[in-house]
């Protein structure tokens, strides 16, 4: 069928995002599914049972546009015990379809027509397209490989009358890499003075190892108050396909918030949240997910360590970046979909986080799967 031509793309570079790509030639090829950030395991049984039990109970209708209150008071309890910050949960915590959601919303009420927003690549894939739907300008700035951080003085220079807010992203999602005390600071000191706002998106925040401390913008009161901070509990609880998140900012942040908030969602999914707000009461729940992933993460590179790739062990979340140099000279996106077709593991090209695409020959794994997954995986990588 022929169609009139009635519209211009406002996303015309914008395709399928790469994650769907992989999974869905991992889905064609029967291959190990390492691309997408998900969990081949279930969640906790007691968390189902209790959305059941208020799926039960009939609590199924719309929730209060703002979430569950219940859901936000423990949300600021939580918050102030491992941040030594107190939100105000009637105005300052909103729960979100997701952090993407959160995401969107934060940069659709701030970012006006000719607006300027720093953010660091590589980087997750749907900060540059809100940005550009909103009528903003996205400045680039690369991390430094193979440590993957953040050159301050290159931010200085990129930073003038235009510049309305910086997204940055710990732990982060490509690499793996965290930022440090001594990175908030500098943003803290480089933001002073100005109406900059950050974007802080913090959805593995619980996922950090080796004893280190995730650096939340929350601990630093100067960058508190300039904040939005976004959260997830698909990533902590091993519930992705719920899309449930939250976003935390000061007042009058929040106010701005909640005004696309409640035309973009209006509210989310009830007897989740009624479930999550008593799951939550045993710290325990998300206390310990530090260990479990870094578990995970020291199995997976012991599995491979004899292999021809090389790496880094990760600092956060739960992806693993690989080197194949030793391999070959291809393009990261043609050895990726190689990888899937011809060996049965898939994995996501890392140069696809990049605007103008940087390869580095490096792969992102996901090492959030059952041990018999990680396994299965490393016994072909080991033999390529």
């Amino acid at each position: 069928m022929n169609y009139p031509n009635l519209i211009s793309s406002k996303l015309p570079n914008v395709g399928t995002t790469i994650f769907t790509v992989m999974s869905k030639l991992a889905a064609d090829t029967n291959a190990i599914n390492l691309s997408q950030g998900f969990p081949d395991f279930n969640c906790d049984e007691q968390l189902i049972s209790l959305v059941h039990k208020y799926m039960k109970e009939g609590k199924n209708q719309y929730a209060p546009m703002a979430g569950l209150p219940a859901l936000r008071e423990i949300l600021s309890d939580k918050i102030e015990a491992l941040h030594q910050i107190k939100y105000d949960a009637e105005s300052e915590i909103t729960i979100t379809a997701g952090g993407t959601q959160a995401i969107y919303t934060a940069i659709s009420s701030i970012i006006r027509e000719g607006d300027e927003v720093i953010i660091f690549e590589p980087a997750y894939d749907c900060y540059q397209p809100a940005i550009e739907m909103n009528g903003g300008t996205t400045i680039y700035l690369q991390l430094k490989a193979p440590t993957y951080t953040i050159d301050w003085n290159q931010v200085k220079k990129v930073i003038n009358h235009r510049t309305r807010m910086i997204i940055i992203n710990t732990p982060h999602n490509p690499t793996g890499s965290i930022m440090t005390k001594e990175d908030m600071l500098m943003l803290e000191k480089i933001t002073k003075n100005t109406d900059i706002v950050i974007i802080s998106d913090e959805v593995y925040e619980h996922i950090i190892f080796d004893n280190q401390q995730h650096q939340s913008v929350s601990r630093f009161p100067k960058l508190a108050e300039r904040s939005f901070i976004v959260s997830s509990f698909g990533k902590t609880f091993h519930t992705t396909g719920w899309k449930v998140g939250y976003c935390v900012a000061p007042k009058n942040l929040m106010a701005e918030f909640r005004k696309v908030h409640q035309f973009l969602v209006f509210c989310v999914n009830s007897p989740i949240q009624y479930a999550l707000a008593d799951y939550l009461k045993d710290k325990n729940n998300y206390t310990g997910l530090n260990k479990f992933y870094q578990d995970k993460r020291d199995y997976f590179a012991k599995l491979i360590k004899n292999s021809r790739f090389e790496f880094t062990p990760s600092a956060g979340t739960y992806f693993q970046l690989l080197n194949y140099k030793k391999l070959s000279k291809e393009k990261d996106t043609a050895y990726a979909i190689r990888l899937t077709k011809e060996f049965g593991v898939a994995s996501v090209p890392v140069s696809v986080f990049y605007h103008d695409p940087t390869d580095n020959l490096m792969l992102r794994f996901c090492f959030a799967k059952k041990e018999e997954t990680l396994e299965k995986a490393a016994e072909i990588l080991n033999k390529i």
